[in-house]
């Protein structure tokens, strides 16, 4: 049952997105606008009941999609005034996005001159971070060079992001270039038990150094995992639309966040790619009450969780922390 007051508090929620990719989170207006023709009508994928068959279906969709709009730095920026303009709407005030690696090679862009126009496009009132997503295959002849590169020489990356079809398997590279990440000052994340098995978020964690587990769904099925995630302090980025539309649970009311938050696990909510799954940040906390009945409290709760992992100064950090209580506080004697 929509409850406007509800909707007024997740409205009014200062709030973190800090699991987002910016091909897939390309708005649909833009593609529309470049290919009337072509995208004049919404698609099937965009609708609220349609569920993707696979990862590799929902990949192959994005791709193409990506694909005929991202072709230059320009490209970027445009897309990503759109994708920041609609974060200060929703009160967003803090944002971590990666762009995919491989664009640098299908594109034959810099990297350096796509992060650049990421950063450009920041409008005032938004703190943005822009991380590397990476391939579990990425470390190509011609991508490898390019990734050492990033690591060492841009100074604006905030880090990198393991990403791409978890049953590939992990390859020789990737625990030393995560390493040789960690030691430059790097941020490190890793998409991992979203389609793979709890054992890749311990592998994540525990030989890769990772403290930052983008999903991580499927660590429920470890109580052991879920311990140490616990004791390690890592977080969850978690992204409930995106784990239901891809079939990483079976239903909303089954999405273990909550199971995760009392375990004493650091979790975060995000969109994933709103390009896919039509959705948006306030959409994904209002699922949160639609199917599994949170608090205005756990909200609360679940944006000071963002504000704890955001690459900000403590007094910001603070500050948006003394906000969300207050409007915790005063909605719930409101309410």
């Amino acid at each position: 049952m929509d409850d406007p007051a509800t909707r007024d508090f997740i409205a009014s929620l200062p709030k973190t997105e800090t699991h987002l990719h910016v091909e897939g989170a390309l708005p649909w207006e833009l593609l529309e606008q470049k290919h009337p023709g072509k995208y004049s009508c919404q698609p099937s994928f965009r609708g609220p009941d349609f569920r993707y068959e696979s990862f590799e279906q929902f990949e192959s969709i994005l791709i193409e999609h990506a694909l005929d709009w991202f072709d230059s730095p320009e490209s970027y920026f445009e897309a990503a005034q759109v994708i920041f303009s609609r974060h200060l709407e929703q009160n967003v005030k803090y944002v971590e996005t990666s762009f995919h690696a491989g664009m640098m090679e299908f594109l034959k862009i810099p990297g350096r001159e796509i992060l650049s126009a990421i950063l450009s496009a920041v409008p005032p009132g938004l703190e943005v971070r822009v991380f590397l997503g990476i391939s579990r295959n990425a470390h190509t002849p011609f991508l490898g060079p390019l990734l050492e590169e990033a690591i060492e020489e841009w100074d604006d990356l905030a880090g990198i992001d393991l990403h791409g079809l978890e049953t590939l398997p992990l390859e020789s590279w990737t625990q030393p270039f995560w390493e040789k990440a960690s030691s430059l000052g790097k941020i490190l994340k890793a998409h991992a038990g979203e389609f793979g098995p709890a054992a890749n978020v311990e592998h994540a964690v525990e030989r890769m150094g990772v403290r930052r587990i983008q999903h991580g769904v499927l660590a429920r099925e470890s109580e052991d995992v879920m311990r140490l995630l616990a004791e390690e302090g890592v977080t969850l980025d978690l992204c409930p639309i995106s784990n239901y539309k891809l079939r990483v649970v079976d239903e909303m009311e089954n999405h273990p966040i909550r199971v995760f938050m009392e375990k004493g696990i650091n979790c975060t909510v995000s969109t994933d790619d709103p390009l896919s799954f039509n959705n948006d940040l306030n959409q994904e906390y209002q699922s949160l009450v639609d199917h599994l009945g949170f608090s205005w409290e756990e909200l609360g709760q679940l944006a000071l969780n963002g504000f704890s992992v955001a690459d900000l100064d403590g007094s910001l950090k603070d500050s948006f922390g003394e906000e969300i209580r207050a409007l915790v506080q005063t909605s719930s004697s409101d309410a």
